[in-house]
């Protein structure tokens, strides 16, 4: 049975098992739940997983018997793109407006073409697109199998939009350095779930820092400052860092390090500087999240470089 209800969360669908696990262009869903959100078969959807992960796919009709109206059956690498497993839910829209992509920039990850000779380009990737108008969506990943090979892939950049339909124009750049697995396993996302033991701190946190960020509104209304900033302490390990960036990656929003003892210096106002251009930076790329590590070896010392930098913070006007 369904946990879901249909009817207060029509997009709302379960996570299952598609018959190609190779398939990242396509999803499967029960024909009166393509009829119920308005979907025709072959139209785009945009699914959103965790973390806000968003990809693009053709929807299609699933007509298996045992197919579950509040299901959509995906790929493994679909689920890996959306940031989620077997059973998790998913949110489907309808994009409206999808345009040809005009250019693509497409590398391929580094440990899966060892040993592989030739243009990887014309072996790969041209057959892959040719006549097939597949949906792209910059970040995703996906596996091309030839020549008993299977090649893994990341979309870098698109253009003119984050997500379109690869056509018989697109331009395709693939000539770049191949992408390292390990930057790949860096770029995953933190979530709260990674987080254990600090479930006290995290409440407050979220109250104070992702309130803020997803409903501002709701402040302007209240006649009510949000906070604008959090003050975290803490022994080194405690998770002060990986608190403030799963934050920032459940948010969506951009998260900028700034290590405290770097933006110091001994010329009059060089600090008030760095400080200025870091928060200037963060505002091109609003909603951001600003994290100073200040943590040093000493305690002592650390109380005094964090005086100090109450002290330039206060005198940049940017607290």
């Amino acid at each position: 049975m369904n946990i879901l209800n249909p009817r207060k969360a029509p997009n709302k669908l379960m996570v299952d098992q598609a018959e190609d696990d190779d398939d990242i262009s396509t999803v499967k869903l029960h024909p009166e739940k393509l009829n119920d959100l308005g979907i025709m078969v072959g139209d785009p959807v945009l699914l959103v997983g965790k973390r806000r992960r968003t990809t693009l796919c053709i929807a299609l009709e699933n007509d298996s018997d045992n197919c579950k109206e509040g299901n959509i059956y995906m790929s493994r690498g679909t689920r890996k793109n959306l940031n989620v497993k077997l059973a998790d839910t998913v949110t489907c829209k309808v994009p409206g407006e999808v345009p040809n992509l005009t250019k693509v920039d497409i590398r391929a990850f580094d440990d899966t073409i060892e040993g592989v000779t030739g243009d990887i380009t014309q072996t790969f990737l041209a057959p892959y697109f040719k006549d097939a108008f597949r949906p792209l969506h910059k970040g995703d990943c996906f596996t091309v199998r030839g020549n008993f090979k299977a090649v893994e892939f990341k979309v870098f950049e698109t253009e003119p939009k984050e997500f379109g339909i690869y056509a018989s124009n697109t331009v395709l750049f693939a000539q770049g350095e191949p992408y390292k697995r390990e930057d790949d396993d860096m770029a995953q996302d933190v979530g709260y779930e990674d987080i254990g033991g600090c479930r006290k701190q995290m409440a407050q946190i979220r109250e104070m820092i992702e309130l803020p960020l997803r409903h501002p509104l709701l402040f302007k209304t209240l006649g009510v400052k949000p906070p604008r900033g959090v003050l975290l302490y803490g022994p080194p390990g405690s998770g002060k860092t990986l608190i403030a960036r799963a934050v920032a990656n459940e948010t969506g929003a951009f998260f900028f390090l700034i290590n405290g003892p770097e933006i110091m210096s001994k010329q009059s106002g060089q600090a008030e500087e760095n400080l200025r251009k870091a928060f200037d930076e963060a505002e091109k790329n609003s909603p951001a999240i600003i994290f100073i590590d200040n943590w040093t070896q000493s305690h002592q010392r650390e109380i005094r470089q964090t005086e100090r930098l109450k002290d330039v913070l206060s005198r940049s006007c940017l607290h």
